[in-house]
């Protein structure tokens, strides 16, 4: 049962990366929102603080922790 959640919730984040991507494509999504974006995405586990924002854009985030797993 758990297992099947699990592949419920990968496949839901899946579709949510798919739109982020097509929403990119067509460039309705700022760079600079696009950078956090792929970077959130390929951080798969981690931290990110104290993200800060100028004129509605992130623009740097201080301090990023990696998690990892081994379970």
């Amino acid at each position: 049962m758990e297992d099947f959640r699990n592949k419920k919730k990968e496949v839901a984040l899946r579709a949510k990366v798919v739109a982020v991507d097509a929403a990119s494509a067509s460039n309705e999504i700022h760079p600079s929102w696009q950078a956090l974006i792929r970077f959130c995405r390929d951080l798969k586990h981690g931290e990110i603080e104290r993200i800060n924002i100028q004129d509605g854009l992130p623009v740097s985030a201080e301090v990023i922790r990696k998690k990892i797993r081994w379970c």
